[in-house]
């Protein structure tokens, strides 16, 4: 394969004295104002010295250094650096600069100054900076050039502009009859000669590589004019684009790169293509036209001359002159071809074999160091034999394959150059691997270190990093913590060009997890709302309380038993009546599926206290219990939570009692006999005093002791007497008569509530 480069190529004298400064200059309180020039591996070293790009000059301190980029600025940037203090290092292109002064000068005679090039390119942003009367700018021979009719014409063009579309503006220019018009002619002579080399170029390759950045003007030229000769057109901005695949059945090759293109990003590509062939001859293309001066005769008598004959009173005025450091710059050819053959010469020193490239050799000989193998038609190379696939090396087996082709790994690409055949097996081995990852299938690694854009890890021959937005959803704010911790890992880019190196997330994993989690809950949960009704009796398992009720699993739902719906005789504690981790049957009572919300009842399924009452107390009984209440007619007696019975006052004691709370207190436990027991209705009605003896027994008895000590028997005493037993009697009889109306009474009767002890 021929590969030949253009005559000019790469940096022009301007771009390369703009770079010069910027990487000499001190970096310290120094800023660019906008990119110095259209190369982002150039802008990425320059940043590397300390040096900022700044788009303001609001960005800039007073007393700093700036640089001025080499497409130039308008005036008023000089002038607010003047009133700022700021040191300018103008790096202005020298081309740029005579366009900014013809500009000038034209605005400043009151002529409309017209430029032919891109609008929001900023070196057509700094010309027009430069003007103070009308101006306009086109940017294709289809404009409309209308309003130019009769007014006097400065025509002008962008350096970088297409010189074919420039003359073609300029004749649209004179059919619109403009007062007078003069032309400059202040493209770049390296652009023009660059777009007539790319074409030449073109013409004669089966492929043409456009080597630059991506938004430089004159490299997008170079592509488009090369596309015009040639169908195989590649633009490459570095190294790392080239797809040798491409182009390898190529016999000529052109290489075109633009004005601020290094030197470097050329050599590079070179490098590439001749590790995967070392047949590659580089040339350098022979130019085969004189350098132009710039300036604008034959082009304004082009134009004048193929303008309408009623165009003819239009007026050409003389070209103006280039400034002075333009023609210093005519020299600039023999340097930007001394620099290129730099480049050649380089990639003839050393070898051409990069550190982990694979390369299919030849055995041509074997010793009992090992074997020696043909590489690129230069010296053999050897393999010692500790490199080899083998289980046991043996110089006679390996004799036995001269002439045979082995693959191989470049492990060290400096002289002299080391080769290995088991790298290649675990190689192989690797991308294997490598196909299931690039299938999307999940990887581990365990993290080795960090810098400030993310994680790296290792994973084979291959480095690993994960950017910080890429770790989880959530920001990692101390990277240093992950050091050492397992990741889950998805491929989102492998690179195998220049460095070994898979971009991973583990974030993707961890939301298609939480995904497949949200979704997998919202599909139970809509199977559970349709399965599940008020009034169903369903099972669950106590997860978790609360103080006011539990959360119980149902079907994998979480739905909430209140503390209310626990016990008909009510709780203080969740725990007292549920534990957690068990399985309870529950009652639904409320669903609210807006809100994905259940309550459930437990207390609902079991029995109330009076429903099983019966099982417990009957009339006649002898119970314990506690006295809760004391009302005016008597006291009421918890026997168990949620039962209560009425002992009426006149059931208390057989003394007479004005109010109970003079026989009885809160709290004071107490044992009675059931007189009468209704469980229908919830009423249980108690004595204390059948349990107790009755006055007038003893008074009976006493009576008949003094009747036997004087043999007679002593009368009842009436009112006013001591009481006798009789009295007692009659007493009692007419309390129970008239007051026993009460003596069934319960809370619920004395209330109103017809639930009673619910």
């Amino acid at each position: 394969m021929k590969v030949t480069i253009a005559a000019h190529c790469g940096f022009c004298t301007g771009v390369r004295r703009a770079v010069e400064r910027a990487m000499s200059v001190p970096a310290e309180n120094t800023y660019v104002l906008g990119e110095l020039i259209h190369n982002e591996e150039v802008t990425a070293r320059i940043a590397a010295r300390g040096i900022p790009t700044v788009e303001s000059l609001d960005e800039v301190p007073d007393g700093a250094t700036l640089l001025i980029r080499s497409h130039g600025v308008g005036r008023a940037v000089y002038e607010e650096c003047e009133r700022k203090n700021i040191r300018v290092e103008d790096c202005t292109c020298t081309f740029v600069r005579n366009a900014q002064r013809i500009a000038a000068e034209a605005s400043e005679a009151g002529k409309t100054v017209v430029i032919a090039g891109h609008r929001s390119h900023p070196e057509v942003v700094g010309i027009v900076g430069w003007c103070k009367g009308e101006v306009f700018v086109f940017g294709s021979e289809e404009d409309d050039f209308s309003p130019l009719a009769g007014k006097n014409v400065a025509l002008l063009a962008q350096t970088t502009f297409s010189e074919q579309r420039f003359s073609k503006i300029a004749e649209n220019i004179l059919k619109v009859r403009p007062k007078t018009v003069e032309i400059f002619k202040t493209i770049c002579y390296t652009t023009v000669s660059r777009q007539r080399d790319a074409a030449r170029l073109a013409r004669e390759a089966d492929a043409v590589l456009v080597i630059g950045g991506r938004s430089s003007s004159n490299t997008n030229k170079l592509a488009e004019i090369a596309e015009r000769y040639c169908s195989r057109v590649f633009y490459l901005s570095s190294a790392d684009d080239l797809q040798y695949e491409k182009v390898k059945f190529c016999k000529r090759v052109g290489i075109v790169a633009g004005a601020s293109t290094p030197d470097w990003q050329t050599s590079e590509v070179l490098k590439k293509m001749a590790e995967n062939n070392a047949e590659v001859q580089v040339e350098t293309q022979v130019s085969e036209e004189t350098v132009e001066t710039p300036v604008a005769e034959e082009t304004a008598t082009a134009a004048a001359e193929a303008a309408p004959v009623e165009a003819q009173e239009t007026e050409a005025a003389p070209a103006a002159q280039p400034a002075p450091e333009v023609e210093q710059a005519q020299a600039a050819p023999a340097q930007e071809k001394s620099a290129m053959d730099a480049v050649i010469a380089e990639m003839d020193k050393g070898s051409h074999y990069k550190r982990g490239q694979i390369l299919t050799v030849k055995i041509v000989s074997a010793t009992d160091e090992g074997i020696y193998v043909s590489g690129s038609g230069k010296a053999d190379i050897l393999i010692e034999k500790a490199e080899l696939d083998c289980d046991e090396y043996s110089r006679d087996a390996y004799a036995a394959k001269i002439g045979e082709n082995i693959d191989v790994m470049v492990v060290d690409a400096k002289t002299p150059v080391k080769l290995s055949e088991k790298q290649v097996r675990k190689v192989k081995e690797e991308e294997e691997l490598l196909k299931d990852i690039e299938e999307g299938k999940e990887f581990s690694v365990v993290c080795t270190g960090f810098n400030k854009g993310g994680l790296t890890a290792e994973l084979g021959t291959y480095a690993v990093f994960i950017p910080a937005r890429e770790i989880r959803s959530s920001y990692v704010k101390e990277l240093d913590k992950m050091v050492g911790k397992k990741l889950r890992l998805k491929l989102l880019e492998i690179r195998r060009e220049r460095r070994k190196e898979i971009i991973a997330s583990q974030r993707v994993i961890l939301e298609a997890e939480k995904a497949a989690r949200e979704a997998a809950k919202a599909e139970r949960e809509a199977a559970f709302f349709d399965s599940i009704n008020v009034g169903d009796v369903v099972e669950g398992k106590v997860e978790r309380v609360t103080s006011f009720g539990a959360f119980v699993s149902v079907n994998g739902f979480d739905c909430l038993a209140h503390i209310s719906d626990l016990s008909w005789t009510g709780v203080k504690e969740v725990t007292d009546v549920l534990e957690i981790g068990k399985r309870y049957q529950f009652k639904v009572l409320k669903i609210d599926r807006d809100n994905k919300k259940v309550s459930i009842g437990y207390k609902q399924l079991q029995p109330r206290p009076w429903d099983t009452a019966a099982e417990r107390y009957a009339e006649g009984d002898i119970v314990h219990g506690k006295v809760v209440r004391i009302v005016p007619f008597g006291a009421f007696v918890e026997l168990e939570k949620g039962i209560d019975g009425l002992v009426h006052v006149s059931q208390i004691t057989h003394e007479w009692l004005e109010n109970p709370t003079s026989a009885l207190t809160i709290g004071q436990e107490v044992d009675a006999k059931v007189l009468a027991f209704d469980p229908e209705a919830h009423k249980i009605t108690l004595s204390i005093k059948a349990l107790q003896p009755k006055l007038w027994d003893n008074h009976d008895e006493h009576e008949m002791r003094e009747s036997r000590g004087d043999g007679e028997r002593r009368p009842r005493r009436g009112k006013g007497n001591r009481r006798t037993a009789s009295d007692y009697a009659d007493e009692a009889e007419y309390r129970e008569w008239s007051e026993g109306g009460y003596g069934g009474a319960s809370i619920a009767d004395l209330l109103g509530n017809d639930d009673g002890n619910k």
